[in-house]
């Protein structure tokens, strides 16, 4: 098991893994494989954006062990589920998503591992949760809403600390299904470009068709 770049995220061969936080248990039939007595969880880049990101060459990814990490659109939980992992112990997830259905499953995982907690909540209005987090190190956000990059934006200036990284996934069919994915792109671009530093931009082709990521720094 090899170390890449990034703190806490690991490969062997073009897969990517990082270590259980919770050896012996996997919640979403991730593979497993045992490196020097430690087990480490296999993070498939078909099913998490952030994994797409890493594998597509990404630069920076912002989030490293013991961060405040508030993830927006948690869904399921698989790829926060990684970022558990990443930040580790003396790390912290603020999970939240806005569907009750999902959040029950968030429920369970974080019941599972102390480091994360859910909350369900619209992240378009982060001033109905701001009582209940604090200021994150990084933000994550992959909800697919019309005014993407407007959310994004909002959370940031709220709860994202100077020099602080953010990671924005973009699915360009939510914006505008009539237009061209390169302009909506474009157009983001410059829109986060107004307040914060892009650090990196990947598309997400082949794993997530009419996807992007953006990386982003607090100035």
């Amino acid at each position: 098991m090899k170390q890449t770049k990034f703190q806490n995220i690991y490969e062997r061969g073009q897969r990517l893994f990082t270590l259980n936080l919770t050896p012996g248990q996997t919640f979403f039939e991730e593979e497993t494989e045992k490196s020097e007595g430690k087990e480490y969880r296999q993070l498939d880049a078909r099913r998490s954006k952030l994994g797409a990101g890493i594998v597509k060459g990404l630069s920076q990814v912002g989030v490293k062990p013991g961060d405040t990490v508030l993830y927006l659109g948690a869904s399921h939980g698989y790829t926060v589920s990684y970022v558990s992992d990443i930040v580790g112990k003396d790390g912290f997830i603020f999970a939240l998503d806005f569907a009750p259905r999902v959040v029950r499953d968030l429920v369970f995982l974080c019941e599972k591992r102390k480091n994360m907690t859910p909350i369900m909540a619209d992240a378009n209005q982060p001033h109905l949760y701001s009582h209940r987090i604090h200021s994150a190190d990084f933000i994550f956000m992959d909800v697919a809403q019309k005014n993407q990059a407007e959310i994004f934006l909002k959370n940031c200036r709220l709860f994202l600390k100077k020099d602080g990284f953010g990671m924005l996934a973009v699915k360009s069919r939510s914006v505008d299904i009539t237009r061209k994915p390169k302009q909506i792109y474009q157009e983001v671009r410059i829109q986060l470009e107004k307040e914060l530093t892009v650090v990196d931009f990947k598309l997400l082709d082949p794993f997530e068709k009419d996807h992007c990521i953006f990386v982003v720094k607090k100035k």
